[in-house]
């Protein structure tokens, strides 16, 4: 069975779950629609993952595998709202160029629908395509859970598509609200899972 590993901030770790992120994220619906030529997401994706893998060691947890083919990225938003990542429209336009706009328009649109109740935030749960469906996401998302319960303390995600909607249904979310339409592109889906009691 694989080693779950709570990462620390060295200054490589951002850019290796940023990659392990990218990667499992490449072809999500969501991906294409801020950055649709397929070579540019490859270059734009790992470092904007990155940037907020960087923020949430400062401002919650990083979880891998030991193998490095999944890792959930948590926020602790417990005194909402969360802070903003330092100077991200420069650090956005440095790598994303023309493609930044879309980045912080979808940005915008998730804080729109952010709930401001005491939570944590699941940004990103991600498995690399040839360990998907294998159980990683899964015990990935019990093991912070079980944290979350014994703290009494619920959890906040956005579904990315309507597969990923049905997993988190089964460990325990339900949607909060209607679901996220973007401009011209696809639904994702708010998700809220009270602490069991």
């Amino acid at each position: 069975m694989t080693e779950l590993i709570r990462i620390q901030h060295t200054p490589e770790a951002a850019a290796v779950v940023g990659a392990i992120i990218a990667e499992s994220f490449h072809d999500l619906e969501v991906s294409t629609w801020i950055v649709r030529p397929d070579e540019d997401r490859r270059q734009v994706l790992p470092p904007y993952f990155a940037l907020f893998t960087e923020h949430a060691f400062a401002h919650g947890e990083v979880y891998v595998t030991a193998d490095m083919s999944a890792a959930a990225v948590w926020f602790d938003n417990q005194t909402p709202p969360l802070p903003d990542v330092p100077d991200l429209e420069a650090r956005l336009a440095a790598f994303a160029g023309s493609h930044a706009q879309r980045f912080t328009l979808l940005g915008e649109e998730m804080d729109k629908r952010h709930p401001h109740d005491p939570h944590c935030y699941l940004a990103f749960l991600a498995v690399v395509p040839n360990r998907q469906s294998q159980g990683l996401g899964s015990r990935l998302l019990a093991e912070h859970h079980r944290r979350l319960d014994e703290a009494g303390t619920a959890a906040y995600l956005e579904a990315s598509n309507a597969r990923s909607r049905e997993f988190y249904l089964r460990h325990g979310y339900a949607d909060l609200g209607e679901p996220l339409i973007l401009p011209d592109g696809p639904p994702m889906f708010p998700m809220w899972r009270p602490p069991a009691s």
